[in-house]
């Protein structure tokens, strides 16, 4: 590879698109980040508007393209990593969306899944698609928009229009309607593709009434995805990788080896662990899904869903004013009485795993009159930490215990959140040197199809530790606070309308 060639990663969030370019060591060379509107037509509902999506990402990736090549830089492929689950239909000739995408967070369809819980049994979902009968997923949404639509689920039978996860759409748009098509760790999350055949099933597309004209191919994480057409960007680049966002940051993250597992800390929290080349189905309420596929042959990952995590920090700072901005936190929480047990449990649109509770609603407990902002500050990281501690028991009682962990995200430049959370975890926990592993991980995935990197071993030696963090948390103390938290959190199960 030629001095100044680099890679453009699209990574394409639930608040945010951003473009990052990135050379053959990691190096970041360009970034451009834009915001776009959060749309909330009714109690648990969450659109965004896909032009807003697509203007976004156009945008910044013309900010970062020129930005490189000002630097001397060669974009020689791309890759696009993506909000998960959110669910887009449009116009097949045309490529106008037909409405506006039903985010993941989106509740809507929680009455349409509980309409089918008669119709397949949750250990048969299970096993073909490792997921949920749940409304987080996109098949249920998929329906919606047909059903809601007027004309649209003619249209589809007509053969006229195209679903997709925003992946898919993107590369819709940036191949002028060339290429429909997604990866397997995004139709991993639609529960509609059976993660063990690897293909979508015809008894789940019925199950959901989801028309198979409307699906795109699948194809590996590291995979010829056409090419962004020139008149976009000036210059022709070819999509070379495509991911989930969290199959992109546990590539980045280098967990290769069976048992890796990384945690990355955003306004979720998502824990994936490598099981290899072979699915763990959980008994705890966990997730299986496609970890990365190259060269055919599915990685599989034990996944467990944290909805709220940096979002309690930004509830701390927007809802109720406690923060001015969280970078404020670590001083607070270092600040705070130790003997101050507070615990606040934040199930703002309900608990993910391993309770899988929707219908819960954040609490707080534990407060006195000597209670202040830094114990608030100090509880709501906490209860992260504890969030994470459920994670990984549970996944130790399916059989795949972690010896350390990998952590990423906003919040783990806050060194008082990592070692508190290596003391709950009773594991070593490792800061990497690159934070942004998201668009590193989908960058490395379109740098092995581009001939950038010989192999996976090649990546794995570019990973580097910025902090191992080994907190030597007494025992009597550790199951003292996860007791607290434990009564908390089925306090807050128990109060739940």
């Amino acid at each position: 590879m030629a001095i100044g060639d680099a890679i453009l990663a699209i990574d394409q969030g639930t608040t945010s698109s951003r473009a990052i370019v990135f050379d053959k060591d990691a190096t970041i060379i360009a970034v451009a980040q834009e915001e776009f509107p959060q749309i909330y037509p009714d109690d648990g509902w969450v659109e965004h508007d896909p032009e807003a999506i697509w203007s976004s990402t156009l945008n910044v990736c013309k900010q970062a393209i020129v930005d490189a090549q000002n630097k001397g830089a060669t974009i020689v492929a791309a890759g696009i990593t993506n909000q998960r689950e959110t669910t887009i239909v449009w116009d097949r000739g045309t490529g106008a969306p037909i409405g506006n995408a039903i985010v993941w967070q989106d509740r809507r369809t929680a009455d349409i899944c509980r309409g089918l819980e008669g119709k397949i049994s949750a250990a048969d979902l299970q096993a073909k698609t490792g997921l949920r009968l749940d409304p987080y997923f996109s098949a249920t949404k998929i329906a919606w928009l047909l059903d809601n639509i007027p004309g649209a689920r003619d249209r589809a039978d007509r053969d006229e229009l195209a679903f997709g996860t925003v992946d898919s759409f993107l590369i819709w748009r940036l191949t002028k309607g060339k290429v429909h098509a997604t990866d397997a760790t995004n139709a991993s999350r639609t529960n509609l593709y059976n993660i063990v055949d690897g293909s979508w099933d015809d008894d789940l597309l019925a199950l959901f009434n989801v028309p198979k004209s409307v699906l795109p191919n699948v194809k590996d994480s590291s995979d010829d995805y056409g090419v962004i057409d020139a008149s976009l960007f000036g210059i022709e680049i070819p999509i070379l990788g495509v991911a989930g966002d969290q199959q992109a940051a546990t590539f980045g993250q280098a967990c290769f080896g069976t048992g890796d597992i990384k945690s990355t800390y955003g306004t979720g929290c998502f824990v994936v662990q490598n099981t290899g080349d072979t699915p763990v189905f959980s008994k705890n309420q966990l997730l299986t899904t496609i970890a990365y596929q190259i060269d055919s042959k599915p990685t599989y990952g034990l996944e467990g869903s944290i909805f709220v995590a940096g979002a309690a920090i930004q509830w701390l700072r927007d809802g109720v004013s406690v923060i001015g901005s969280a970078r404020e936190t670590e001083a607070m929480a270092k600040n705070a009485d130790p003997n101050s047990h507070v615990y606040l449990v934040p199930a703002f649109t309900g608990l993910g795993a391993p309770q899988w509770d929707p219908d819960a609603r954040a609490a707080i407990f534990g407060l006195t009159r000597a209670a202040s902002q830094n114990d608030l500050a100090r509880a709501a990281i906490e209860a992260v930490c504890y969030q994470t501690h459920d994670l990984l028991a549970a996944m130790a009682d399916d059989g795949a215990k972690a010896n350390t962990l990998k952590v990423d995200g906003g919040m783990v430049a806050n060194s008082w959140m990592c070692d508190f959370l290596s003391g709950i975890l009773s594991i070593p926990v490792d800061r990497p040197q690159v934070m942004e592993t998201t668009a590193l991980g989908v960058a490395y995935l379109a740098g092995l199809k581009a001939g950038v990197y010989s192999s996976m071993g090649e990546i794995a030696a570019q990973w580097n530790l910025e902090k191992r963090f080994e907190t030597n948390m007494m025992p009597d103390v550790r199951s003292k606070r996860l007791d607290g938290w434990n009564r908390a959190v089925q306090a807050t199960i128990a109060f739940k309308e």
